[in-house]
């Protein structure tokens, strides 16, 4: 008999920390971003920029974000991934990876926070930037590519060689790796 009220009192402590915790994603709260609707100083193209801002859960209640979404490929959103939460009256900073290649001259980026916001489905961060091509020369995007790329290169670039002298393969060539390995 002792052990059935145990059992009892255990599910019940289950039951209401599983009601709990359903309940904070419906619970709505405000969000306060600093200085949202920035203007950078013009950037060259194919520039890194790293963009910080600071989100504050100004509500009483826990702010859970679910998802980001960016208006362009060129940003990303570093960390520990699209989804966070912060307890009421803390604050925390979402960080921002820009990479300049994709764009060309005057550019406005939206960045959606999707979460349990009060009275709407998403809050906007947004900034402008100009990216200013060379003087001499403007490159496109394949030729901002290939010099990325070429920075990065390494052991990889020196033991694959390069794209355009890789040679070709036959399907001979895989009927043989096949026999060969029985």
């Amino acid at each position: 008999m002792k052990y059935v009220y145990i059992n009892c009192f255990f599910m019940v402590v289950l039951l209401l920390m599983f009601c709990s915790c359903i309940d904070v994603a419906n619970k709505k709260t405000t969000l306060a971003i600093e200085d949202n609707g920035r203007h950078y100083y013009p950037l060259l193209a194919g520039q890194q920029k790293d963009l910080s801002f600071n989100l504050k859960n100004t509500g009483k209640n826990p702010l859970l974000i679910t998802d980001i979404i960016t208006s362009c490929g060129c940003l990303k959103a570093d960390g520990d991934g699209v989804r966070f939460s912060i307890p009421p009256g803390k604050e925390r900073m979402l960080t921002l990876s820009y990479n300049s290649a994709k764009n060309v001259g005057y550019v406005k980026h939206y960045v959606m926070l999707y979460g349990n916001f009060e009275g709407k489905a998403y809050e906007e961060i947004t900034f402008d930037i100009n990216v200013v091509p060379n003087a001499m020369y403007t490159k496109d995007y394949e030729e901002l590519y290939a010099e990325e790329v070429d920075s990065r290169a390494g052991v990889e670039q020196l033991v694959e060689g390069e794209e355009n002298n890789k040679g070709y393969y036959m399907d001979e060539d895989f009927k043989k790796s096949i026999h060969d390995n029985k």
